[in-house]
Formats: C-alpha cells, structure tokens, sequence
C-alpha cells in the first residue's frame, strides 16, 4: 500500500502556516480538483480527496497538534488518515464554499428568504447636496400581499416540500463525496403553497409603486448611498424584506465646483481693481459675501474664504471656498482711455514691472546657456 504524502506538501503550505492560508491554500485545489469539475476524472477525484483530508486535519488545532508530533498514526482514527469522515469534510466545505457547489448543510433550508436589495438614483442640486433636504421619491417594487400576509396561500398554512421533504436542499453522492443543493421546488424554504392566494397568484407579493420621504444628510456627493432599512422587496414565504439603498447623483453648478469638502470659483475683477485693490462681493452657498482684494493682486490668484465651503458629513465642521480671481483686460477702448493707458505705460517705462522683469531675466540666462 502506498503511504500516504505529508498534509503540508499535499496543500503546499509551510508548516507554520496560519488557518487562513490553509482555507485559501484548499480553497485553490478544490475548485481545481472538484468531480462537478472533471466528471469521469479518477486522479482529480483521488486528489481532491487527498487535499481534503489533510485541510480536515489541519484545519482543527488538537488534530493538527497530534500530526504535527506523530504524523499520519496520530491521526488514523479521529477523522483524518484511516478514517475520512464525509460529514465533516462537508461541513468545512460549505463553509469555504458556500452554495458554489450545493447548499449549505441541513437545518437551515426552513429559514426564511430574506428579500432583495433595491437601488433608487435620486439626482439633487449642489445646494440640496450641501445643506440637505428631505425628498419624497416613487419607488416601484412589489408589495407584501395583504390578503395573505405575504405566504402567498389563501389559507395562510404551507405543506412540507414533497421534493426535499421539508429540509430544503436535496442531496445526492458523487463518488466519496455526498452534495447538497437546494431544493428547486421550495428554493430551500422547505415549504410550497397548497393553495394558492387569488391576489397574488402564489408569490405572496403585488407590484405597486410606494412614495417615500428620504432624509438627505447634509454634504452628501454624487455616489453617496443612504439606506432605507426594510424598503427593499419582501421577501418569499412572508420573510423579511430587504433594504432600499438612495444613490445621490449631484448636478453640475453653475458657479461652483466642489473637491470632497472644498468649494472652489472664479471671480472677474477689472484692471484697475486689481491694480489699486478692492473690496469685492462674491458669491458663496450663504449668499453674497465681502472679500478685500490686495493692491497689486495679479491673475489667477486664490483667496480662501473659512468656512464657507460644504458641512462634513455626520460632523459640525465645514469646508471652505476658494476663491480664484481673474483679471479682464479692457476691449474696445476710446481714444481718451487709449491715451491714458499710453501715458501710464509711458511712466512706467514702457510697462515692465518688476515681475515682467524677472520674467525677461530668466528667458535671457536659458538663452545664454
């Protein structure tokens, strides 16, 4: 009789390695080797047994203790090496697995269906985004029917699936391993309607179209989801219903534009306010506000006015806006503004200040280079 291969090369683990890089590590061979996988396959079906009996030891610490000082013969016995226990193997695997390859193990096919998740897009303005609003929306979903109380059976009583026998999975034996699926007659409940409500036609549900007020938190962006618990589809068999999840979509402003909590704009000012400075009033998302422009201020720059940009979510702190200036040269000026500009550059020495000439300074040396 051959002997049997160490667990830790048959995983190609270390021997040091921790639970979940053991889960992962049999997570890998099983779907490789799985029999749903290569029907007919003996050597996948001797290898899948193979690296599931050493994750079934390995997996629990007393066992995997024992192999690790004795080897095979400490384990021959308890499950693992002489002793494969099917049942046990099953359990870890829809554990890891879940219902990729069947149901999960019995008792839990009589639990209620939870309903679906819906999704609402709810499209609001900068403002609506910034303060918060409360919105009513219409949501078209299906409805718990109230004639059944959302059995769907008119007598308001199941029977036990005939198919599974009220366990809601189906099992079945693929050579050394035994499957579970769930039930396609009862989906898994473990009861089907006798007697089928005449509202609902059996599904316990009806299409209607809900209205709903929806409290919008101030300084939610597009993307931002609120969850409305228990909005969502009913679910089957009079289960609990699901959850309605509002997606926020933010229009475009005019104005303003908005980074997570920043605002930011931009603000014309004329030549002369930039030159001799200003007192401007800007727009904000309170309204107008005062803002002192410097003497001097050149083009493009950023001004920050604290606190006037977008609340935080679930906090009381607030962003602030920035505020960036534009200088507008003049256009179509008359011959008396045309000759006051010609006097000024003339004073000025033919309108090279002192940044122009830093500018010029630094063109000429890249030249010379």
């Amino acid at each position: 009789m051959a002997s049997k291969r160490d667990y830790y090369e048959v995983l190609a683990v270390e021997r040091n390695a921790d639970a979940d890089a053991l889960k992962k590590a049999f997570r890998k061979q099983a779907m490789q080797y799985h029999p749903d996988r290569n029907p007919g396959d003996k050597d996948a079906e001797d290898k899948f047994k193979e690296s599931s009996e050493a994750y079934e030891v390995l997996s629990d610490p007393d066992r995997r203790a024992r192999y690790d000082r004795f080897g095979h013969q400490g384990v021959e016995g308890f499950g693992g090496s002489g002793g494969f226990n099917n049942v046990n193997i099953n359990d870890i695997f829809g554990e890891i697995f879940g219902d990729i390859f069947g149901g999960r193990g019995g008792g839990r096919g009589r639990a209620r269906n939870r309903g679906a998740d819906l999704r609402y897009n709810l499209e609001l303005t900068f403002e609506e985004a910034a303060f918060g609003s409360e919105v009513t929306v219409k949501i078209p979903r299906p409805k718990r029917c109230e004639a059944c109380e959302g059995t769907g059976s008119k007598s308001k009583q199941q029977r036990q699936c005939p198919t599974c026998g009220g366990a809601g999975e189906v099992r079945f034996t693929q050579g050394f391993f035994a499957v579970a699926r769930t039930c396609s007659q009862c989906s898994g409940s473990g009861q089907v309607v006798a007697d089928p409500c005449k509202d609902c036609k059996g599904a316990g549900k009806t299409e209607s179209v809900s209205e709903l007020s929806v409290k919008i938190p101030p300084g939610v962006d597009t993307g931002t989801r609120v969850r409305l618990a228990g909005e969502g589809e009913p679910g089957e068999q009079g289960g609990p219903s699901g959850d309605l999840y509002v997606v926020v979509h933010v229009k475009e402003h005019a104005l303003f534009h908005r980074e997570e909590y920043e605002v930011f704009c931009e603000v014309p000012i004329s030549f002369v306010q930039a030159t001799l400075g200003a007192q401007l009033e800007v727009p904000t998302l309170d309204g107008m506000v005062k803002m002192k422009v410097p003497e001097g201020t050149q083009s493009g720059k950023i001004f920050r006015l604290k606190g006037k940009g977008i609340p935080h979510l679930q906090s009381t702190d607030r962003g602030d806006q920035h505020v960036r200036v534009v200088v507008e040269t003049p256009q179509n000026l008359n011959s008396k503004q045309r000759e006051l500009l010609e006097k000024f550059a003339e004073a000025s020495g033919e309108n090279v200040n002192p940044q122009s000439k830093s500018f010029f300074k630094k063109v000429a040396d890249l030249l010379n280079k």
